[in-house]
């Protein structure tokens, strides 16, 4: 697995303290797990981050001292690195050593932390060094996650690459007589094949009427001729997370089928077409709507058009229909951003058809991540 080289993470911390010194805070605590691996090229399942002006205490257990330590050795060391044993309870540790820090505004990321354990950080605290307040922040490092850095997009590359092969040898899979599950243990075992540390999410494999659920779970129905079979799968390579859907036809497809594929092919390539820096989010998913609109299939359409891809599944950028009550900021996608386009079309009873790409928007517009054929295959 590869990391983030010492100054790509200098660079994100930059960011991050900027965010922090405008927020008036003077450490932030973070407890979410895909920030801290963003911030320290930590990947394991238990730690704790404070960061400073000019510190970053890391807290974790024994299980991966001995990981983290000789990672500070080599070209992806984490610069202002101080490592903290946690022996006991994790918030007792945090909440001791800001106690010492002696900080008055300690940000902390309110998502990411229960009402029951602020409560008791809190008043911890408070016990601890008077004085000493808990601020809710919301978005902190996130929002420096959802430009890539040059590290993230080549993994992002090598990655969706990685699944397009997948993909490609994944048709092979499809035919008549096999579950939904066999198709989709099939399609796991390639991921893993291809290098990637685990799937993204549990694979779709949704075939005939199945195929009218977005978020199908595969079953035992088996294959039969006709079905329209939606195949939607992603992989984690080196802690980042990529996902493509491709609807193809068990045996001859019926001009039905056609018909609907080559409506969300036109909204899938209308939406892609629609990505330039700049561009309104809002505007990439009305594109694919008005392609599905004009085919007549405005109400098959219900999720967003994409979502944003990186050390989780989903994240911002969403590529969805303006909100005006919630949709308020962060209108527009930048340069270096990473996001799926996956319009769909779904009629209960009958079947659907999804077609996803992951684009990278570029200073020419978009670079199209993904290459796997967008023909309805007859299999």
């Amino acid at each position: 697995m590869s990391h983030a080289p010492t100054g790509i993470l200098a660079s994100r911390h930059q960011q991050i303290r900027q965010a922090i010194v405008g927020r008036s805070l003077d450490a932030l605590v973070v407890t979410s797990l895909p920030n801290i691996t963003y911030l320290t090229n930590f990947s394991g399942s238990s730690a704790a981050v404070v960061m400073t002006e000019d510190r970053i205490l890391f807290f974790t257990d024994s299980r991966y001292h001995t990981t983290v330590t000789e990672r500070q050795a080599g070209p992806c060391a984490c610069p202002g690195f101080e490592l903290v044993v946690v022996e006991g309870s994790y918030d007792a540790t945090v909440t001791a050593h800001l106690a010492r820090l002696g900080a008055r505004q300690i940000g902390f990321e309110a998502a990411h932390l229960t009402v029951s354990r602020h409560e008791w950080i809190a008043s911890t605290l408070t016990a601890q060094s008077p004085g000493s307040k808990l601020v809710a922040t919301e978005g902190v490092v996130e929002v420096g996650r959802v430009v890539k850095d040059a590290y993230e997009v080549g993994v992002l590359r090598e990655a969706a690459q990685r699944l397009s092969d997948v993909a490609t040898a994944a048709f092979a899979d499809v035919r008549t007589g096999l579950t939904e599950r066999e198709v989709a243990g099939s399609i796991d075992r390639r991921i893993r094949e291809a290098g990637f540390e685990r799937p993204a999410f549990e694979t779709i494999v949704a075939s005939g009427p199945n195929s009218a659920l977005p978020h199908a779970r595969p079953t035992e129905r088996k294959l039969t001729e006709g079905d329209l079979v939606v195949l939607d799968f992603g992989g984690v390579y080196d802690s980042y997370c990529v996902d493509l859907t491709r609807t193809v036809a068990v045996g001859r497809a019926s001009a039905r089928s056609r018909e609907v594929h080559a409506a969300v092919l036109s909204a899938h390539d209308a939406a892609v077409a629609a990505v330039v820096p700049g561009q309104s989010r809002f505007a990439i998913d009305a594109a694919a709507r008005a392609r599905l609109e004009a085919a007549g299939m405005a109400d098959a359409f219900g999720h967003g058009t994409g979502h944003g891809l990186g050390i989780e599944i989903h994240e911002d950028p969403r590529i969805v229909k303006r909100r005006p009550d919630v949709d308020t900021r962060g209108e527009q996608v930048a340069l270096g951003m990473v996001f799926t386009i996956e319009p769909g079309a779904y009629f209960p009873g009958w079947g659907g058809v999804r077609i996803e790409d992951d684009v990278l928007v570029t200073k020419g517009g978009v670079e199209t991540l993904t290459r796997v054929t967008t023909e309805l295959l007859e299999l």
